[in-house]
């Protein structure tokens, strides 16, 4: 090497060194993931806990933080929430800002380590049933029980304290008592191993782990998750059951006008997506509901009369409907709480009543509104102003024959061996029911039910 190369050289390693000097606290530097579990713990939280870690995973953050303030939820969400935290390969901490009651306390026995702030609490998972508040049977509480223990087991916890938290027949000398399950406050927690400080904020939990220089971002619900969360609400899903129902209907009664079917499809989207989103809608409960739908088309179009098919098709559609608001497995309902299943029953049952109620009271009005007058022919012709469209004689006003098939409202009557093209006043009528002429003008006759 040529000496007057000598400076240049030394000056380019020199300069290289002070810019890996600059980079490395930065790549040094620790990433935090930081989210609350601050409501009942049901589906909505369950999927925000799953989208929370996916994004940890997605940031590669070192160290996941939970704020925790809940007393409590679904047995089956708190399982598949336990399950996701002792799976998740980096660090979970948990702060408990005041309350780990129930499945929170199941939930943050699962995280590596467990801060409380001042005046916290941990413990009371005891199952109850959400419509009473009384303590569920056995068989739930057994399964609670051995979700405690195998959790504290693997934390390093003590099983037998975690099963008291569930079972006030347990009995902990020195630390409980036969018929009160057990509740800690910080100090008998510290005291007992199921809490490893005391703490004020997410960030002395941080700087507890031995982490100086760190960022923390923050999981926050999106706005399309708030969204899907509001058509969650049974009163929402109600609302569109109604919608779904009358869609179809009067899609029925004016055939090719589109809106009203358009109107049902958006609201069985909209029904089903957010349920099935949150793991709640299974693909075959969906498919229970689509069966139903075929099923009364099928009585409507091609059976004539009202069998099985439309009973078996209503069956199916009120079932797809209500089983899809709920989280039973295969119709398991061990561990859906009775008032879920019958808030779920309810509401469509009553989005059903209301919906043939919505049909009864428009559909004779529907012929007035202006809106509708611009895609279908709402007036009528009368003959007095010089009007004539028949092609039927008056001699057949009055005439009595037989349904030769359904009418729903149209359909083909049968008179004296003779068949013609007739309609009802809106009602449906089976084949082979009597019927009376009741008008001869139009394209086709108009009749009425008799007998």
């Amino acid at each position: 090497m040529k000496p007057f190369l000598l400076p240049f050289f030394l000056f380019v390693l020199l300069f290289s060194g002070a810019l890996k000097g600059q980079d490395s606290p930065k790549s040094s530097r620790k990433k935090v993931l930081t989210f609350k579990i601050d409501d009942n713990i049901d589906p909505r939280m369950n999927r925000r806990v799953k989208l929370a870690l996916e994004e940890a995973e997605k940031q590669n953050v070192d160290l996941v933080v939970i704020e925790m303030d809940t007393y409590g939820g679904a047995v089956n969400d708190a399982d598949d929430i336990r399950t996701m935290i002792l799976e998740y390969e980096n660090p979970i901490h948990v702060w408990i800002n005041k309350d780990a009651a129930s499945a929170g306390a199941l939930i943050s026995i699962a995280c590596d380590s467990i801060y409380m702030a001042p005046g916290g609490s941990i413990g009371a998972a005891t199952v109850v049933m959400g419509d009473t508040g009384d303590a569920a049977p056995d068989k739930y509480q057994s399964y609670m029980r051995s979700m405690m223990r195998s959790t504290a087991e693997a934390k390093g916890r003590n099983p037998k304290i975690a099963e008291a938290m569930v079972d006030e027949d347990i009995e902990i000398e020195g630390v409980s008592e036969k018929g009160s399950v057990i509740t800690f406050s910080v100090s008998e927690a510290i005291e007992n191993g199921f809490c490893e400080g005391e703490v004020d904020s997410v960030e002395e939990v941080i700087k507890l782990q031995g982490f100086e220089d760190f960022e923390v971002s923050t999981f926050e619900v999106s706005n399309v998750e708030a969204i899907i969360s509001f058509f969650l609400h049974p009163a929402v899903s109600g609302f569109l059951i109604l919608v779904i129902f009358a869609g179809i209907y009067f899609e029925l009664q004016t055939p090719g006008v589109g809106f009203p079917l358009a109107s049902a499809i958006v609201a069985i989207i909209l029904y089903f997506i957010p349920y099935y989103l949150n793991g709640l809608a299974e693909n075959w409960e969906i498919a229970v509901f689509i069966i139903g739908c075929i099923l009364l088309l099928v009585e409507i179009f091609v059976i004539p009369g009202f069998g099985v098919a439309g009973i078996v098709g209503i069956i199916c559609v009120l079932t797809g409907l209500t089983l899809g608001m709920i989280p039973n497995q295969a119709f398991d309902f061990t561990f859906v709480p009775a008032g879920e299943l019958f808030v779920a029953l309810l509401t469509v049952i009553l989005a059903a009543i209301a919906a043939m109620a919505l049909i009864f009271t428009l559909a004779p009005k529907v012929n007035q509104w202006r809106a509708f007058s611009s895609i279908a022919l709402a007036t009528t012709l009368d003959k007095s102003a010089g009007y004539t469209s028949t092609v039927y004689q008056e001699t057949l006003l009055g005439k009595e024959g037989v349904a030769h098939t359904r009418l729903m409202p149209s359909g083909k009557i049968l008179i004296d061996d003779e068949v013609y093209d007739a309609h009802s006043r809106g009602e449906f009528i089976d084949q082979g029911e009597k019927i009376k002429v009741i008008s001869t003008e139009g394209t086709s006759l108009k009749v009425k039910r008799i007998g």
